[in-house]
């Protein structure tokens, strides 16, 4: 009886909650109406002309979602979630083209350099095919650059900015800012975003934030908040299953063997530590560390890559790491989202007992993009909790 009597108090919590929410969107729909964006002639123009692969179903009825929203008058909350390497980035600059077309800018926000970078590049990579303008501001940013950027955004000549925290600075200001974009949205607390989205003229932009590991917070917006949710359920085609493997760290001489053997095949690694230098507080394998004892093993092809160097330094390894110069990349999760190498086909991360399941979600997310098949080394030290 008493178990009952709980059960329905539980449940009328939760309605009156979740029909306080319901009326809070209809609320917030009232009070935030949108930009209207319905011509899509440069969407049509690039995916007839310009686009480098086929869209998966999912793609295309994500981009259509998020047009409708975009058409009615209203502003977009939206959510995508979608698996690493689903494609989240190319459908997000396609829904770009909705608000360009309507003469209004974009922001993309990206939570480390490295990954706004790394945007940077994919995203003005196919602006350039429709002769868009795409800016990058971070903190690394020079003071010079910085202005001249500023000036170009507050006059309309920058198209697409992309950033890091540094987008919510107050000097940073938009001649009109349509949409906003935020990538691995879980990094950013709410006032941060919150601070970006208020960068408004007559209307507030519209919101498309992106994940591919949905933290409690955000299953909790999209199941009873005001959050509409799209998901990317497909990969592109060609792509295989990454193959998982858990192998005791006493047992690192026969992974280095068989690292051996990738190499000759022109297998390009990662190899991921979770410091940067050796802690006396704690027993773990550091970046440096294992950088040196792997150069030891593989020769001069090694790299490393960590938060701590300098964004020139990290860019330079980055690409000789692209480019197939250097063949085994020491790092710390620095490379944890978006760093794209689709020859990259062996993941090994060390110490794994140490990291978060969503954080080796997107650290095994690194390899496995292209039609190669690909492998991810779960190196733990017993005992296992």
């Amino acid at each position: 009886m008493i178990l009952e009597a709980k059960k329905r108090l539980k449940f009328e919590e939760l309605f009156f909650l979740q029909l306080q929410i319901l009326q809070l969107k209809k609320s917030r729909l009232k009070a935030f109406p949108g930009y209207v964006f319905k011509n899509n002639n440069y969407l049509n123009n690039f995916y007839k002309n310009h686009m480098p692969f086929d869209l998966t179903n999912a793609q295309k009825r994500v981009i259509k979602e998020c047009y409708e929203n975009m058409c009615s008058k209203k502003q977009m909350n939206r959510l995508i979630q979608g698996d690493v390497g689903s494609g989240k980035t190319i459908v997000a600059f396609l829904c770009m083209l909705f608000p360009i077309e309507g003469n209004a800018q974009v922001a993309f926000m990206a939570p480390t350099e490295v990954l706004a970078e790394q945007h940077f590049k994919s995203v003005l990579n196919l602006a350039k095919k429709l002769n868009l303008s795409v800016d990058l501001l971070t903190g690394s940013t020079k003071p010079k650059e910085r202005d001249v950027l500023l000036k170009n955004l507050l006059i309309g000549k920058t198209n697409i900015l992309i950033g890091t925290h540094a987008l919510i600075e107050e000097r940073v200001q938009f001649k009109k800012l349509g949409l906003v974009v935020i990538d691995e949205h879980h990094k950013f607390g709410v006032a941060q975003r919150a601070k970006l989205w208020s960068k408004k003229e007559k209307y507030y932009p519209h919101i498309l934030v992106m994940t591919a590991t949905p933290i409690p917070r955000t299953l909790t917006l999209a199941a009873y908040g005001d959050m509409d949710v799209s998901r990317l359920t497909e990969k592109p085609a060609g792509r295989q299953p990454i193959e998982t493997t858990l192998i005791d760290v006493t047992r690192i001489d026969e992974v280095l063997a068989g690292l051996k053997r990738q190499i000759k095949k022109k297998s390009r690694i990662y190899w991921v530590c979770p410091l940067v230098e050796e802690s006396e507080m704690l027993d773990l394998a550091a970046a440096e560390a294992r950088f040196e004892d792997l150069k030891a093993v593989f020769g001069a092809r090694v790299g490393i890559v960590h938060g701590k160097m300098k964004p020139t330094d990290k860019d330079k390894i980055m690409a000789q790491f692209q480019a197939g110069d250097i063949e085994l990349l020491v790092s710390t999760t620095v490379i944890e989202v978006g760093v794209n190498v689709p020859e990259a086909t062996i993941m090994v991360i060390e110490h794994a007992e140490r990291f978060g399941l969503a954080q080796l979600h997107q650290l095994r997310g690194r390899v496995g993009r292209g039609a190669d098949k690909s492998f991810c080394i779960l190196l733990y030290r017993t005992p296992l909790s």
